[in-house]
């Protein structure tokens, strides 16, 4: 049953529920780039990544990988582990787009082989910035175990991702993902995979089907939404 709102945040609400080790997470239609500053509603828009987000958390699940979901309560709400969530956002970039190419001059569209891992600081205050495993120490986000069993993950879910939507004609440019730890300290991997959190580009046309439709004012937001998800589907049946 879902209770009390817990923590409201740019695109979920968490819900406390009966059980205090779960949570319920409702995905909002709510649109936000910038740190906040650019804000938009696009209708379906909470449905669409929730499911996307659960479709993938279980194939991940099954290839090995320890998440916080436990299952969907409906279109747009998921039963979830409660974690405490480390405040990093994990990064891989498999080829130079948005930050990257404005902090250091790579071209877009350049293939990064190996592929680049990042951490930032999730702290609004400080505009989320980019940091080494000394700053994270240093600020007690994570320990060097964790920091490199985070870095172990990253490569991991990076290899599957690839694979999933290469199945279904999309490159994937570079995503990012958080990580939570569990009561007994272990940590899984946390809040969603969704084209709010991807950088997802077809692979025939290199149309850009993901937020940065709306980052860029481009239009066909939920089109590009709903494209994401159709493919998703059709590789299930």
């Amino acid at each position: 049953m879902k209770n009390a709102l817990l923590y409201e945040g740019k695109a979920k609400q968490i819900y406390s529920t009966n059980n205090p080790d779960e949570v319920i997470i409702y995905y909002k239609d709510d649109a936000t780039a910038g740190n906040g500053a650019k804000k938009a509603q696009f209708e379906d828009k909470g449905r669409l990544n929730s499911e996307i987000s659960r479709m993938i958390f279980a194939q991940l699940m099954k290839d090995g990988i320890k998440t916080h979901l436990i299952k969907a309560v409906n279109e747009r709400e998921q039963l979830c582990h409660k974690v405490d969530i480390i405040l990093l956002e994990a990064i891989v970039r498999n080829i130079a787009a948005g930050s990257l190419v404005k902090r250091i001059g790579l071209t877009e569209g350049e293939t990064l082989n190996p592929p680049i891992l990042e951490f930032c600081y999730k702290n609004d205050a400080f505009n989320d910035p980019l940091i080494n495993d000394d700053h994270a120490i240093a600020l007690g986000l994570a320990t060097q175990e964790e920091l490199n069993h985070m870095r172990s993950e990253m490569l991991k879910i990076n290899e599957f991702l690839k694979a999933l939507w290469l199945e279904v004609g999309i490159d994937l440019v570079d995503f990012k993902i958080e990580f939570g730890r569990m009561k007994d300290g272990t940590i899984v991997l946390a809040d969603e995979i969704s084209p709010d959190t991807c950088r997802l580009w077809d692979s025939k046309t290199h149309e850009k089907l993901d937020k940065d439709r709306f980052r860029q004012d481009m239009g066909g937001v939920i089109e590009a939404y709903q494209e994401i998800h159709r493919r998703l589907e059709e590789r299930s049946e």
